[in-house]
């Protein structure tokens, strides 16, 4: 990152009360050619790499970087490589040969782009109902595609879903294997005498309980690993016939390997998760290099380590970044993304022997010195075991941080307790221009990694199962109380924000945790347990089921912790963000518990962005949402919003 002087200059603003710091760091900033990067493939000497870009409507666009370092766009606009597979997607697209393969969002067809050419060409047909076959986890082999394919029926009813894994070739499509509920990772072995996938059914998620299986020549499936208890992810095939993926049966995802003819066995256990949960297609977490060794991320401490195993030793790389996402081989040097506190992700090519470490893609020059930079600290704190045999949480802390403005003396700053979705999710130390928007400020925000969350293993994982909506709780709870406790923060100034499942730990907190947090933010977030497993897209349809309880024999332990069933303890003041066209959390569920707060005239703000899903990538309602969300606090807490931003007051009703 290039480091230029401070944008105000070398004059300080002095002491000002925290949250009304003025900072650099705006809304526009946040959404200013911002690019979300995806999936890393490699094809040859070229690296390719998708981008989902705000000000561009949120469309994906594939980039390439050829072998002469030159970089440019490959799918034009209004073409958009996304799937809505799961509904979370993942997998849109993949390159064989120069050749471009993938998902157009608007149609969910596959498509195919040859190389010199301009106009993409499909090659399924159009469905018969709009949107119906979605295809996703796309691997290309000598011009035949296999694909994980999802068909919806025009009644939309989410049993009726089907899942199978397919083959698409110049003769059309064939279908390989169904059956099973979900499918995912088709790979056929390199001698083309095997496929490999995974499958699991209702009501596990993947990371309950998926099995690896392998159809062999003669037409036999064989379960490799995984099943009840145990989670199998990221299968790859090398190049002698080795079957390697990772699996939690020892508490961590670690490596295993299958030899041709012989018996599963653990090759790398670090301690600590290498893989993450598949909410969507495409993760990958090690590689096979073109000798033999293997490059492996995993995280510890809050950070990610990245490291090369050879002749059963590990060696950690000395990489200035502390994230890696889709890692993949070229040769003997690693590509993936990769990110750190003061740094945005970038497309990262490393040589594994100390050599050469290249940035194919940069972050972006935000124009800002690292001094404005909050960097995260990993906090342990004591929390309600509740005989789960855990009675600690983590969470990464950011203080305030602002080189021009300090605090007045006695002026602690305000606390911001960010929420995680899935809840499987984790806190990244990755630099978040949207947590630095608030650090800026003079907020302290605290990323927790309640019990639930990945990176801690299978025990601390599972915790959450059957106490969604206790333990997560406590543990948010816990955290602020923490923070203040220490004086680190105002105990009269803390707030709870969160999206999708971190918005109903938001809502259910405030409604069942009362007098803890004095304002919060609900982004897309879950008011009625019930309705939502009910009414959800087939993927999440029996989530719960392991959550909560199974559905709908334990309606009253639904009823119980529904937020919207406990309105009668609310009395904070809460903004509300939904997507219209939220599949996974309809907007009946924001307008459920809007309609609460209107009626018991609690101070609240409820935006509804049109055209958005489970999530916002349109630059204007991005700033829209974070600006309000501001604006909502300046009012609550009483300081003044900086006039250099020109940011219009919110109307909270």
């Amino acid at each position: 990152m290039v480091s230029t002087p401070l944008p105000h200059g070398a004059m300080s603003h002095g002491a000002m009360i925290h949250g009304a710091w003025p900072t650099p760091i705006t809304s526009e900033l946040v959404v200013r050619a911002a690019a979300r990067l995806g999936e890393v493939v490699v094809d040859g000497d070229d690296v390719w790499w998708s981008e989902s870009r705000p000000a561009e409507g949120g469309r994906s666009v594939i980039v390439r970087r050829s072998a002469d370092g030159t970089v440019a766009d490959v799918l034009p606009a209004p073409w958009n490589a996304r799937t809505r597979v799961h509904e979370y997607g993942g997998g849109a697209w993949t390159v064989s040969a120069g050749t471009l393969w993938f998902t157009e969002f608007s149609d969910q067809r596959l498509y195919r782009l040859d190389a010199g050419s301009d106009a993409p060409v499909a090659v399924t047909p159009e469905p018969a109902v709009p949107a119906g076959s979605r295809h996703a986890d796309l691997r290309v082999r000598e011009g035949v595609a296999l694909a994980v394919r999802e068909t919806h029926p025009a009644s939309g009813a989410a049993a009726e879903v089907g899942n199978e894994i397919v083959r698409v070739g110049p003769d059309g499509t064939e279908v390989l294997v169904s059956g099973p509920d979900f499918v995912s990772d088709p790979r056929l072995s390199p001698e083309g005498d095997a496929l490999a996938w995974l499958q699991w059914d209702h009501p596990n998620m993947p990371w309950d309980a998926a099995r690896l299986v392998v159809r062999g020549s003669d037409g036999r499936e064989h379960v490799m690993a995984g099943g009840p208890g145990e989670s199998v992810v990221q299968p790859v095939w090398g190049a002698d016939g080795t079957l390697w993926f990772l699996c939690d049966r020892t508490d961590v995802w670690s490596l295993y390997r299958r030899r041709p003819h012989g018996e599963v066995e653990l090759v790398l256990d670090v301690g600590s998760d290498i893989a993450g949960p598949q909410w969507v297609f495409g993760q990958s977490r090690y590689a096979l290099l073109a000798d033999g060794r293997i490059v492996v991320a995993y995280g510890r401490d809050g950070a990610d380590r990245l490291a090369v195993l050879e002749d059963g030793d590990l060696r950690e790389l000395d990489l200035p970044w502390g994230t890696f996402r889709y890692v993949t081989a070229q040769g003997t040097a690693v590509v993936c993304v990769a990110g750190s506190p003061s740094s945005e992700p970038v497309v990262l090519r490393a040589d594994v022997d100390g050599g050469a470490c290249e940035v194919l893609r940069p972050a972006r020059d935000l124009g800002l010195d690292p001094a404005w930079f909050s960097s995260p600290e990993h906090v342990t704190f004591p929390t309600d075991e509740r005989g789960t045999g855990i009675a600690e949480a983590h969470a990464l802390v950011y203080p305030p941080t602002n080189p021009e403005t300090s605090g007045p003396e006695g002026d602690l700053p305000p606390l911001m307790v960010v929420v995680h979705g899935g809840p499987t999710a984790g806190a990244v130390p990755v630099l978040d221009v949207e947590i630095q928007y608030w650090t800026s400020r003079g907020f302290c925000v605290a990323d927790v990694d309640y019990r639930g969350s990945t990176g801690y293993g299978r025990r601390y994982r599972d915790a959450l199962q059957g106490r969604w909506g206790v333990l997560d709780l406590d543990d948010v709870v816990a955290c602020a109380r923490f923070l203040a406790d220490s004086g680190r923060v105002d105990p009269a100034r803390m707030a709870i924000r969160g999206g999708s499942a971190g918005g109903y730990t938001t809502l259910a907190a405030l409604t069942m945790r009362p007098g803890v947090f004095t304002a919060g933010a609900s982004h897309y977030g879950v008011a009625d347990l019930g309705a939502l497993a009910a009414e959800t897209h087939k993927f999440e349809s029996r989530y719960l089921d392991g959550l909560v309880a199974p559905w709908p024999s334990g309606r009253a332990v639904y009823d119980e912790r529904s937020p919207i069933n406990h309105v009668d303890a609310l009395d904070t003041p809460l903004a509300v963000f939904q997507g219209d066209e939220d599949a996974v959390v309809p907007p009946e569920q924001a307008e459920a518990i809007v309609a609460a707060l209107r009626e018991k005239g609690i101070p609240h703000v409820y935006l509804l962005f049109a055209g958005e899903q489970h999530g916002f990538r349109k630059a204007e309602n991005i700033r829209a949402a974070l600006d309000g969300e501001l604006s909502f606090y300046a009012q609550v807490w009483g300081f003044d919003l900086p006039e250099a931003e020109g940011i219009e007051p919110i109307m909270i009703r």
